[in-house]
Formats: structure tokens, sequence, C-alpha cells
């Protein structure tokens, strides 16, 4: 192969590798998943905010949805926003329950005080007791978190509560501050469910 030949592939190799890299941008808030337009939740009707797909290197890992009692486009509306809020997530690849419970226990601490994290110790450690029971989930498997004020927050792992709610109104905040807070877990995520269903 001559010099202008190697070179020419090398082209080809770097515009294939760009070409993919814009391609999994795009996707990253394309979901693949029906989300209901509704839900009922507290004695509320809940709607649809928004629906997206995190992205973790160049691995979907779940769509999810977000639902609130009214519509909300900013974090700040969303952390405002008093009444039941519901997050729902359906795996898009296999997911361990350890890693998972560490990753959303990682996402709190990144965007919480240490003082309020210490506050709420209880709590999430059930958050990661609940997940780290799971040994994985697998595509298509679901799981939920509901809050409800006064009652907690209520994990679901299939449909099926986890034990009692756990957590006040402050530690659902924490809860949301994973993909809400300075230092969400994926932008692209968080925009688009906070941009209405063109996510």
């Amino acid at each position: 192969m001559t010099p202008a030949q190697r070179l020419a592939q090398r082209t080809r190799l770097a515009l294939l590798i760009a070409a993919s890299a814009l391609s999994l941008q795009a996707s990253a808030g394309t979901t693949v998943n029906k989300f209901e337009p509704t839900a009922q939740l507290g004695g509320s009707t809940l709607q649809l905010n928004g629906k997206g797909t995190r992205v973790r290197l160049v691995f979907k890992a779940y769509d999810m949805g977000l639902y609130t009692t009214k519509r909300v486009s900013t974090p700040a509306e969303l952390l405002a926003l008093p009444g039941p809020k519901r997050l729902h997530f359906i795996a898009l690849r296999e997911l361990p329950g350890t890693e998972l419970g560490r990753l959303f226990l990682r996402g709190m601490g990144d965007n919480t005080p240490s003082a309020q994290m210490t506050r709420h110790a209880l709590a999430t450690t059930r958050l990661i007791e609940i997940f780290s029971g799971k040994p994985k989930l697998m595509p298509g498997d679901t799981f939920a978190m509901d809050f409800v004020p006064g009652k907690g927050t209520q994990f679901y792992i299939q449909g099926q509560p986890q034990g009692a709610p756990v957590g006040d109104d402050e530690f659902f905040t924490l809860v949301l501050r994973i993909w809400f807070g300075d230092s969400p877990a994926d932008i692209p995520l968080r925009d688009a469910l906070l941009d209405g269903l063109t996510g």
C-alpha cells in the first residue's frame, strides 16, 4: 500500500468514527419505548412531562419518563413543584443492580452537600439495598420511583413495590438532582425530560 493509499484509508476511518459519534449524539434523546401519557398517583393525575434515553459512553442504558402534576421546563421549576411525581424507567440493556444503585448514589452525591447526604443516610442505604437485591435488570425490565408528599418515595421493580416508602420530601429532591441537579447524569436526557414530548 502506497503512502497516499494509507492516508486515504486513515481519512476514511476518521470520517467513519466522526459520523458514528454524531449518530450517537443524535440518538441520545431518542426513546425506543412508549410511555403512557398520564398516570394516577396519590389521588392526582400526572402527565408525561418528557421522555429521553440515558446514554453511558456509547451504550443506551435505559429510557426514562418524567411525570408531574403540571408542565415544567426547567430544573428549578421541577424541584420547586409541589405534589406527587413519578420517574419511570425501562432498561435497554443488561443492568447489574449493584452498579445501578452505586451510580444513583454517586449522582446524588455529585449534586448534594455532604450534610444533606448524611441526613438521609438511611433512605440512601435503602435505595442501594433495593437495587443490589436485584442481581440484574434485563432489557425491557421496568423500575420506577414514585413520590407522594407526606408518604415518601416508593421504589418499584417490574411493577412490584420494594418494601415501604422511604425518606421525606427533601430526600426525593436529592433523587431528582441525579438528573436535574447542577451536575446531571446526562445533559441531553435532562433536556429531553424537560422539553415536552419531542424527545
